[in-house]
């Protein structure tokens, strides 16, 4: 029987993310990860009439999801773009806004994603292997399994997923694939990986780091992020705040270095006397989910919200 809360996405860490970035009830916000708008809602319930938010979205279900809501739809503040927050810049400038007030990133797969039988993200139903976010382009997790060499697929499962385990994994999928039977559907992936992972941490599934792996590769969700962050440190207008939730350690490296890279004043080596760049970012906060938020919602276990703010053209320190 499913979940009573299947469908719905519950937004993790909602009152801690919106209490850092809503610093200008008039400004100019994006939501680079709309779902299900959870944050999207609670951020304009906050804001003026004179605000403005614009959302991003690679999957058009939640596109979709955005413009049938008629609390949404009828607002004259909010607007929603297909596409990835990498791209936030050029969809922005495109929209006449050159600088915003906050971003906002919630990370990783959403509940609708993974209860959602038919897109291939969660081990727990059978389905075809497909994990993409947008399914109106790209390659499918099925797809790449089937053409890639055994030491690519080992690197995608090591380096994505922190699975030791990589390499017996890729053997028994490449094996399979030889024999004619390439693994094209949810529940054969978990099968092959059951099978090749000796031994697994108590209540985590064999399959859980070589789905996260798959899922990463498929949706490009490391090059975005990076590429995601850097736009959003180009758009923030000084004292605007940069607000990540982050769900696996992949991630939050990511984002705990590039704040840490920008809140470092350094001298440029190719001209040693030049005074060193201003600083760019202030390191703000990092904040968990507590007990409670956890018991209500499980998947918000493993989630991390760092924030930072945007410094100020003259700071140097």
């Amino acid at each position: 029987m499913h979940d009573v809360r299947a469908w719905q996405h519950i937004p993790v860490l909602l009152n801690e993310a919106i209490d850092a970035i809503a610093i200008a009830a008039d400004g100019i916000y994006v939501d680079g990860t709309f779902g299900r708008g959870g944050h999207a809602r609670a951020l304009l319930a906050r804001l003026s009439k004179r605000a403005r938010l614009v959302a991003f979205d690679k999957d058009p279900q939640a596109v979709a999801a955005a413009q049938s809501d008629p609390a949404l739809g009828s607002d004259a503040r909010f607007s929603i773009v297909h596409a990835s927050f990498s791209r936030m810049r050029e969809h922005l400038a495109a929209l006449g806004v050159s600088s915003v007030d906050g971003v906002l990133l919630d990370l990783g797969v959403s509940s609708p994603q993974l209860d959602d039988a038919s897109r291939g993200f969660s081990f727990r139903h059978d389905a075809p292997l497909d994990m993409r976010m947008d399914t109106t382009r790209g390659e499918t997790a099925a797809d790449f399994l089937a053409r890639a060499d055994e030491r690519h697929i080992a690197e995608v499962i090591r380096d994505h997923g922190e699975e030791r385990f990589a390499v017996s994994i890729a053997k028994a999928l490449v094996a399979r694939r030889a024999g004619g039977h390439a693994v094209r559907t949810t529940s054969e992936l978990a099968e092959v990986v059951a099978r090749a992972v000796k031994t697994r941490e108590p209540g985590q599934d064999p399959a859980t780091r070589t789905f996260q792996a798959l899922r990463i590769l498929v949706n490009a969700e490391l090059e975005d992020l990076e590429q995601g962050l850097n736009a959003a440190m180009e758009l923030l207008a000084p004292g605007g705040r940069l607000a990540v939730i982050s769900f696996h350690s992949l991630e939050d490296r990511i984002v705990k270095r590039f704040i840490a890279r920008e809140s470092r004043s350094e001298p440029d080596r190719r001209a040693p006397f030049a005074p060193p760049a201003p600083t760019r970012l202030r390191s703000l906060s990092r904040v968990m989910p507590g007990a409670a938020e956890v018991a209500a919602n499980p998947r918000a276990r493993s989630a991390v919200l760092r924030v930072a703010e945007r410094c100020g053209a003259e700071s140097s320190t």
